[in-house]
């Protein structure tokens, strides 16, 4: 249970950091204060939904897309937060190309390094109360 929390802790703030980082550098995509954290929840939870159908679907009918699937996810998990929440716009084609790379690549990295910093801290906290 602890490892699933951990999990979903990681993917949300991973997910964040793509959608900061591709609000900051686009001029295209702009994320609202106000609606910030539930633009977040709705992408993660489509994120969390779309990408496992997708690698079954490029799995059975087309292997070569299997490593696509996660920047699709990422797009039309992109798609569904626009639509649902007035806290994500993107305009332009270019826009939608560019925000998809970066919030994958973001997020990406994000699930790799951040365990590593949080769990290194949890660690250290260990170690110092045995002594």
């Amino acid at each position: 249970m602890l490892r699933i929390l951990a999990s979903a802790v990681i993917s949300l703030l991973s997910n964040a950091l793509g959608l900061l980082v591709a609000a900051n550098l686009l001029d295209g995509m702009s994320l609202g204060v106000s609606g910030f954290v539930i633009a977040v929840l709705i992408y993660t939870g489509i994120t969390i939904l779309t990408e496992p159908l997708l690698r079954q679907v490029a799995l059975k009918n087309a292997p070569a897309l299997l490593g696509s699937s996660s920047l699709i996810a990422v797009l039309i998990s992109l798609a569904v937060t626009t639509v649902i929440s007035d806290s994500l716009t993107i305009g332009g084609v270019t826009n939608w190309v560019l925000a998809t790379i970066i919030v994958w690549a973001v997020a990406l990295a994000g699930r790799l390094l951040l365990p590593m910093v949080i769990f290194k801290q949890v660690m250290a906290e260990n170690r110092e109360r045995r002594g």
